[in-house]
């Protein structure tokens, strides 16, 4: 592995014409791609073997026409003080809001509240709905500014008038603003770590160009392959962060190589051969947490996870051959390790070295702490994480609807105003279908239901059953006592299918519950059983992997430990900051409540990826001292010495990244930031700078043990470069020779 590599970061550097316009070229082919694919089309939200998917897949086929999966929107009406809706003056002004909404061409129905008993039993508030014939993401613009406008002559006459419904949706923006800041950050960080603007510049150049060629190739496909706007987002989230640290990684250990005296060509072959090998090994970790996320079994997890994928193979193909190809074009502007400005010259800077003893990094007398105390710094560090995990004890799953909005939104007004005027459970009603095509008589048995229904708990309203045209599957509408996210929600659709069973039993009907709180509650069920499957799966290939990159058991088994350490402190932090509200004004949350459902399962996939970066770097260090004779302590000091300045910057770059997201509008990006951004910081700074060290210090030669059938089984990667040194003695022998042969000619 190291020997290909050195041979093709030495190739790019020679050929970097050839390559950079390859990659230009790939960068324009993806950006002409995206601007001439035709705009995405549905991305509607399934999840396949559930009931809930059952039951709306069942009302599309039975109740054609009617727009099962087409966007609501609900316009909520209030009267003024000591006035009512049923007012006349405010009942024409209805009337008239109603009758312009349902102008719109892609308008399947709009209500009137007044005949659909849409008001409020105090007579305050009164709601109009507007079904469409697209889900909200397909909704043209104008047709969603109608909806948003056609309040505007109501608030002129005095009335309250707030909007909801996913018709509103307009596809999750990132946090533009907080993006730039964190590649500001990011750019300071690089600086300070690589010593120039240009060595800096590298790193960030590289990320864009292929960030740029992920998210245009995902916008070319997206109305091939149905891929939401949340693709695009982690694809550039995870491309930026893993884009800049492997870059930074390579281009860290040039400067290395150049300070020991090789010359640029030399340098980035040995760069691209050593720190390119541990790119290679930390990008498969990465892939394979991210491409794991198929086995969940939910469509867009398994987009966003494998475009996410594609986006950090193209990382890392372009850190193997443009950043060599890069520092050919940058040449003497990309100074040695240590050298200052002005101090060029080799022999002076070899010579004042040699007079004045290298004072100790952070990074050496941080090892050489820890090693001298291992035990106490290992219970510190798991104590510490132990302790910020106990939220996470209280994890509560849910999907964000408008009542997770800031107040300051339309949507949240909407939904707090149905809240006060019909109560906290008309914001997510239950649909039931009543699938009676194997039934004798459809009316009896759908009358079952209804009367059942209505004698369980926390049920404030049931409709009467409505029939399709052929009168064999009729829908039913459950009004909950409690709000959509609450667990007596939860209850009673689990009481609701229960006594389903009974139905089906003695009519032969079967009763289906769907509804976004149905399916929202579907959606974390089948989460939480993938969970453990996906752990396994992701944890255990990584665990084979790093078997192979270490030759060690117990090196890949601290690392998986570390992680799930780190994942549970993290998800702790999530549970503390969007549910519990602690401190939760500093990252601008509004709203406190349930964590959204794939947020355990998507940190699992992410973290453990990005973890496993961090091990690779840092211990393949360490582990490179020991193979060529350091003791184990000595070993870790010295991968210390040269890996942690870099994967602090890259961990700093990386919450950079990912804190940018954190000033999104969108409640999941925000919570998608956040936990990312501070598992990071967990993982890199407390795990993989404390507790690794101190495990190793602990196992010494044992950290390193492999029996010897499976070393002999094993395919030898060498990811600590030994065939370099072997290349090294080669060149040696061969200088010797030609000296002898010169020698010769000259008697």
């Amino acid at each position: 592995m190291a020997t290909f590599l050195y041979k093709l970061g030495r190739l790019a550097f020679r050929r970097r014409h050839f390559v950079a316009l390859i990659w230009v070229a790939l960068l324009t082919l993806a950006g002409v791609g995206a601007a001439s694919a035709p705009a995405a089309g549905t991305t509607s939200f399934s999840i396949p073997g559930t009931e809930a998917q059952k039951a709306f897949d069942l009302l599309e086929q039975r109740f054609p026409g009617a727009g099962a999966d087409g966007a609501t929107g609900r316009i909520v009406f209030k009267a003024p003080e000591g006035q009512k809706m049923t007012d006349a003056d405010n009942k024409a002004t209805v009337d008239r809001t109603v009758k312009e909404l349902g102008d719109g061409s892609e308008v399947v129905s709009v209500t009137d509240p007044f005949t659909t008993h849409a008001v409020s039993k105090d007579g305050t508030v009164a709601y109009t709905s507007v079904k469409y014939k697209l889900p909200g993401m397909e909704l043209a613009d104008t047709t969603r500014d109608a909806l948003e406008t056609a309040g505007d002559e109501a608030r002129a006459t005095g009335l309250t008038v707030d909007v909801g419904g996913d018709a509103l949706q307009a596809g999750a923006e990132p946090g533009a603003v907080g993006e730039v800041i964190g590649l500001a950050i990011a750019a300071v960080v690089l600086v300070v770590t690589l010593g120039s603007l240009v060595a800096a510049g590298l790193p960030l150049l590289t990320a864009i160009i292929g960030v740029g060629i992920g998210v245009s190739t995902i916008t070319a496909l997206a109305n091939a392959l149905d891929l939401g706007d949340t693709t695009s987002t982690l694809a550039l989230m995870i491309g930026l962060a893993v884009g800049i640290d492997y870059a930074l990684f390579i281009v860290s250990r040039y400067r290395g190589e150049l300070a020991d005296g090789r010359d640029r060509e030399e340098a980035a072959g040995r760069a691209t051969g050593t720190a390119g090998s541990a790119v290679v090994f930390a990008g498969l970790t990465v892939v394979i947490a991210l491409a794991g996320l198929s086995v969940v079994g939910v469509p867009m997890l398994t987009k966003m996870g494998l475009a996410a994928a594609g986006t950090v193979v193209v990382a890392v193909l372009i850190a193997l051959t443009m950043i060599p190809a890069l520092l050919g074009y940058a040449g003497r502007k990309i100074r040695p390790a240590g050298e200052k400005r002005g101090k060029r010259d080799k022999s002076d800077a070899a010579e004042k070295s040699s007079q004045v003893p290298a004072k100790p990094g952070m990074g050496t007398r941080w090892a050489s702490f820890v090693i001298r105390r291992p035990a106490a710094v290992l219970l510190l560090g798991v104590v510490g994480l132990g302790a910020i995990a106990v939220p996470a004890t209280q994890l509560e799953l849910g999907l964000p609807d408008d009542g997770s909005q800031p107040t300051s939104t339309t949507q949240r007004r909407a939904y707090d105003l149905l809240s006060e005027g019909f109560g906290p459970g008309f914001n997510g009603p239950l649909m039931i279908v009543v699938d009676a095509k194997n039934s004798d008589d459809p009316k009896t048995a759908a009358t079952a239901v209804t009367d059942g229904v209505k004698g369980l708990k926390d049920v404030v309203t049931v409709t009467p059953a409505a029939f399709n045209k052929t009168g064999d599957t009729a829908t039913i509408t459950v009004i909950p006592g409690s709000k959509p996210s609450s667990v007596q929600t939860e209850d009673l659709v689990h009481a609701i299918r229960g006594a389903g069973a009974d139905v089906k039993a003695d009519t032969g009907a079967e009763v289906l519950v769907t509804g976004t709180t149905a399916m929202n509650i579907d959606f974390s069920q089948k989460l939480n059983d993938a969970l453990i499957p996906y752990l396994g799966l992701v944890v255990g290939l990584a665990f084979l992997l790093l078997i192979v990159v270490f030759r060690s058991i117990l090196v890949p088994l601290k690392a998986a430990l570390g992680f799930l350490l780190s994942v549970l402190a993290a998800l702790g932090a999530v549970v503390a900051v969007f549910q519990w509200g602690w401190l939760s004004g500093l990252i601008g949350v509004e709203q406190t409540g349930p964590i959204m459902s794939m947020m355990p399962i998507f940190m699992v996939g992410v973290v453990f990826g990005l973890a496993m970066d961090y091990e690779v770097f840092l211990v393949t260090r360490m582990r490179e001292a020991y193979v060529h004779g350091e003791s184990p302590g000595q070993a870790v000091v010295t991968g210390f010495r040269h890996s942690a300045r870099v994967v602090a910057a890259a961990a700093v770059i990386m919450m950079a990244v990912f804190g940018g997201f954190i000033s999104s509008s969108e409640s999941m990006i925000k919570m998608i930031g956040f936990g990312l951004a501070i598992a990071v910081f967990f993982d890199a700074f407390v795990v993989r700078m404390a507790i690794v060290p101190a495990v190793l210090a602990l196992l010494g030669k044992k950290a390193w043990w492999l029996p010897k059938w499976l070393d002999r089984a094993l395919p030898n990667v060498d990811v600590e470069g030994e065939g370099l040194r072997t290349l090294d003695d080669d060149k040696r022998r061969d200088d010797g020779h030609a000296d002898g042969d010169r020698e010769l000619v000259g008697v």
